[in-house]
């Protein structure tokens, strides 16, 4: 028992406990199992902020644990999100093709509903042939082999020609960016068989499930987002808590000592950020779903800078501090963007929090920065007692 995960770090239970918790109480306040007093929308935008807790997971293994700045991180999620996307949207589409053409005089043979269903895809796009890309969409099981695959294979070529060159520091960072702004740039592209800036929608319509609500399919939908978060958390947790976390710490203090040691560096960088791409891609392919529609706009390079911001607000370094960070700061967002929160009338000029938000987001970022190095999540080790300072 010694060896245990939940005895070597004590914040393992404590956040499983945590989660679960919260999972009854959302449960216990739904409107598909509970009280109502939570509505469909709102479950919608927790579930999608344990995605985004995810992804902020995967961040800070890859960066407040290996040191490794990557501003690159959301194309792995939007990858995600597209491979999960192309299945809804075949599956769906097909559906209401066949139900079109049910009573036709003459029955349509399969060749003829796929046709149909590829016209109806493409059609935004002046297309009427499947892309090749589309090839698994119709097996939901090889999308979501692709859901790991895709995004995991995009890590490891990138990190293999990165790490074996030894880019580093802020050259890798805006390498990072600029492979994210390369695949943003290329999916706006009508031609590129996603349907360009048009994206993919109506993900929440889930296949075989018509006669499901909102309602429950929601509340589903928050329950893997929490047993993939409180898995990745655990495994997380198991990897920096050994020999493996010392030598990846490291990495991250000083990469040049490792290597004379003897480790073979390159190897550890390269797993790290194939691992953590994979991981946003899990997040993606939870989290659009419960959004309903995925576009280029969503794999931009400002999100995976937003990234970097919630892992800097909740304490790199600290797995718990990329949860608290990425939870705080997209609830906030939802509610000062959302149209939630009166305008500020100061007399001269009134402040409009939809166009406020990222100015109050800068100056927490930059407040953070400067007097709680530490985060969000220091404050916790204050309060357990694990840093009086």
């Amino acid at each position: 028992m010694e060896n245990s995960i939940f005895v070597r770090n004590r914040s393992v239970p404590i956040f499983i406990g945590v989660l679960t918790l919260l999972a009854i109480a959302v449960t216990v306040l739904s409107e598909g199992y509970g009280t109502g007093a939570l509505s469909v929308s709102f479950t919608k935008v927790l579930g999608m902020t344990l995605c985004l807790c995810l992804a902020a997971l995967a961040m800070d293994l890859v960066w407040g644990y290996c040191g490794i700045l990557s501003l690159g991180h959301f194309a792995f999620f939007g990858l995600g999100g597209y491979m999960i996307g192309m299945w809804l949207m075949t599956a769906r589409t097909e559906q209401v093709v066949r139900a079109n053409l049910q009573n036709a005089v003459i029955p349509p043979t399969e060749a003829e509903i796929s046709a149909a269903t590829a016209s109806q895809i493409f059609s935004v796009v002046g297309a009427t042939d499947w892309p090749w890309m589309w090839a698994a969409s119709d097996s939901l099981i090889l999308s979501l082999l692709l859901v790991v695959l895709v995004p995991g294979l995009l890590a490891l070529v990138f990190g293999w020609l990165a790490f074996r060159s030894r880019v580093t520091g802020v050259y890798l960072s805006i390498l990072t960016q600029a492979m994210t702004l390369a695949l943003s740039l290329y999916l706006f592209q009508n031609d590129t068989g996603l349907r360009g800036n048009n994206g993919l929608s109506g993900l929440q319509n889930i296949p075989g499930l018509e006669t499901v609500g909102q309602d429950r399919i929601s509340i589903w939908f928050f329950w893997g987002s929490a047993l993939a978060l409180g898995l990745a958390y655990i495994g997380a947790a198991w990897m920096v808590s050994g020999k493996f976390g010392s030598i990846v710490r490291g990495i991250r203090d000083d990469e040049q000592r490792v290597r004379f040691l003897g480790y073979r560096v390159e190897v550890y960088k390269l797993f790290i950020f194939t691992f953590t791409g994979m991981l946003c891609g899990i997040a993606g392919a939870l989290y659009y779903p419960q959004a309903g529609i995925i576009n280029p706009d969503e794999i931009a390079p400002i999100a995976s800078i937003y990234l970097a911001v919630w892992v800097a607000i909740g304490g790199r370094g600290r797995l718990y501090g990329a949860v608290i960070g990425a939870a705080v700061v997209s609830l906030l967002s939802t509610y000062f963007t959302g149209g939630r929160a009166p305008n500020l009338n100061l007399g001269l000029f009134t402040i409009d929090w939809v166009d406020w938000w990222p100015v109050l987001l800068g100056l927490g970022f930059v407040l953070v920065t400067l007097f709680a190095p530490k985060g969000l999540g220091g404050l916790v080790d204050v309060i357990v007692r694990k840093d009086r300072r």
